[in-house]
């Protein structure tokens, strides 16, 4: 058999998730909560119908025109190519061109109320129809049984009227408990959540529960209601995302440094740099970043702790310029607010940056802000081993930076292990030796290959990074009190101004 042909909804994301839209001519039940962001869904959907040329109904049994009217507004968008049929409680005032019917549903029975709503549908023809919402339906009802019998008169009416209908359930009956009897009538649902965490902004998802006959992407999606409609973020799946790369060493142009992976991480690989504020971890990875801009490769920045002039200005402070490469479009920072952004529209973004914008070289600082933003710990070991996953498939170098709890003595990675799933780490710590506090690097694994089990001092200045020789009269690093006792020779001390 043929594919059948799709509606497409005119949200990007579900349609991807629908795998190019919604099957012509069919019943769908979108359900959700009040303030899930239905209704920019419905209008959507029908600006969609209208921009492809598409006669679209609107059936609203609650809401105003004005209201609705108010919420296309609030996006920018206005209600033109698209009929409403209105059965409101206030009065309203016919104009604009549009065609509307004002009517009282407590002064009618039931079947006269569908009767009124088929002759606008005889009437108009459309190809599209939003019918908002069933809650009042079921009032108009009273009784289940009659209800129920209302919307399968409903489907059979629009059946072979060549039209595909949306009915919009906001579950405010029945305690806010999903319709079983409902759900086996139409021929796909899609269901919106809305949910409050401790802190931040409300978080929203969606599903599709069924689709018959066709092929869809399952489980929960993270969606945005921002200004212009809903944004859905389909769930990302890494094993779709395959792409061929050549795995070569990524160089930081550091000879010792490179030196201590046997060139550098490969290419498709993610590397963690963990240990305590202040020992350098960003400093590397901008090491490697500004190595990869100067071959021309473009890179991404995701900042969710340190401001990003905080990051240049440290940058420069290193003798490392940023902003022209910012200004060419090689380097792009962009600041994470971890309380005002879901997991899914982060991977939506990180996927954005490597097929539009072909990212070669991306920054995820820190984890502990990744982790802020994702109020279920094992969501987000799935999430974080998909994305990592994606990022690898798709020939990404991917730096992971993970500021470990505490400065001195012993250390903690918090409540999530991720150290499994990086392919190279490396750890930092501080030590003291002749009466300073000093930086040691040294690195933990390497799926990739080789690398040097030695501990070597990292010293930072104006001038660049170095390494010192290997230190081999070190002692209990991996306790998180190194402590050194050889000579002073090895040490690295401040270069003399030039």
């Amino acid at each position: 058999m043929a594919p059948p042909s799709r509606s497409r909804t005119g949200i990007p994301g579900l349609d991807v998730i629908l795998k190019g839209g919604l099957p012509l001519n069919r019943l769908y039940l979108l359900e959700g909560q009040p303030g899930s962001g239905k209704t920019t869904l419905a209008l959507q959907y029908l600006r969609e119908g209208v921009r492809q040329g598409e006669r679209c109904l609107y059936i609203t049994l609650s809401e105003t025109a004005d209201e609705l009217a108010e919420v296309a507004g609030s996006h920018g968008w206005t209600l033109d190519g698209i009929d409403l049929f209105e059965l409101a409680a206030a009065e309203s005032v016919l104009g604009d061109g549009r065609q509307q019917s004002v009517l009282h549903p407590w002064e009618m029975e039931l079947g006269g109320t569908i009767r009124l709503i088929q002759a606008e549908v005889e009437r108009c023809r459309p190809a599209r129809v939003v019918f908002d919402s069933l809650s009042e339906l079921r009032l108009l009802a009273q009784d289940p049984l009659r209800y129920r019998r209302q919307v399968l008169a409903l489907k059979q009416f629009f059946a072979p009227r060549n039209v595909t209908v949306i009915l919009v359930d906001d579950l405010t009956d029945e305690g806010g408990q999903r319709d079983a009897h409902l759900h086996s009538l139409c021929h796909g649902v899609i269901s919106l959540e809305r949910f409050t965490l401790d802190f931040g902004a409300a978080k929203r998802r969606m599903q599709v529960q069924k689709l018959r006959g066709v092929d869809f992407i399952a489980g929960f999606h993270d969606i945005a209601l921002v200004t212009g409609g809903l944004e859905v973020y389909p769930r990302l799946i890494a094993s779709d995302h395959h792409t061929p790369f050549a795995g070569e060493p990524v160089t930081s142009g550091v000879e010792e440094l490179d030196g201590l992976l046997y060139g550098g991480p490969l290419r498709g690989t993610s590397t963690l740099l963990t240990g305590p504020a202040g020992t350098g971890k960003t400093n590397v990875t901008i090491q490697y970043v500004l190595a990869a801009l100067r071959r021309g490769e473009r890179c991404c920045f995701f900042e969710f702790d340190e401001r990003i002039g905080t990051l240049l200005t440290r940058a420069r402070a290193l003798g490392n310029d940023l902003q022209p490469y910012i200004d060419s479009g090689l380097l792009e920072l962009t600041q994470v607010d971890p309380a005002d952004i879901s997991p899914g529209q982060f991977a939506w973004a990180v996927r954005h940056a490597v097929e539009e914008r072909d990212c070669r070289i991306l920054v995820l600082d820190s984890l502990n802000g990744y982790i802020a933003s994702m109020p279920q710990e094992k969501q987000l070991l799935l999430q974080l081993h998909e994305l990592l996953s994606y990022l690898n498939q798709k020939g990404v170098t991917t730096f992971l930076v993970n500021p470990q709890h505490g400065l001195v003595g012993s250390m903690t990675t918090g409540s999530l292990e991720v150290s499994y799933m990086a392919d190279t780490i490396v750890l930092f710590r501080f030590f003291e030796a002749r009466g300073r506090i000093r930086k040691a690097i040294s690195i933990i694994k390497n799926r990739g290959g080789g690398h040097e089990d030695t501990i070597r001092e990292l010293r930072i200045d104006n001038k660049g990074m170095r390494l010192s020789m290997p230190l081999e009269q070190f002692r209990g690093v991996l306790t998180g009190i190194p402590e050194f006792d050889g000579s002073e020779e090895p040490l690295l001390e401040e270069r003399g101004a030039e």
